[in-house]
């Protein structure tokens, strides 16, 4: 049995890209949040992670840019040692 894998961090706003228009530019939905909470992320959603967001797939073939507050560096160790 193959066991998934998961991270837990703290996830704030973010941005939903939806797709593309006929012009091939992103249409994308800023979601903006007061707080940040917590969020159980199957890692391999994870696509990037970058000092300011980490990049994940989502339903119907979109994309989401969440805002984390953990430490890049303690993202970096839990994915890839």
């Amino acid at each position: 049995m193959i066991r998934e894998k998961f991270i837990e961090l703290t996830l704030g706003s973010h941005i939903v890209v939806h797709g593309y228009d006929d012009q091939n530019k992103e249409v994308v939905e800023n979601v903006t949040v007061d707080t940040f909470s917590k969020k159980i992320i199957n890692i391999n959603r994870i696509k990037s992670v970058s000092e300011k967001y980490i990049l994940t797939d989502y339903s119907d073939g979109r994309w989401i840019y969440w805002e984390y507050k953990e430490d890049y560096k303690f993202i970096k160790t839990e994915l890839i040692g």
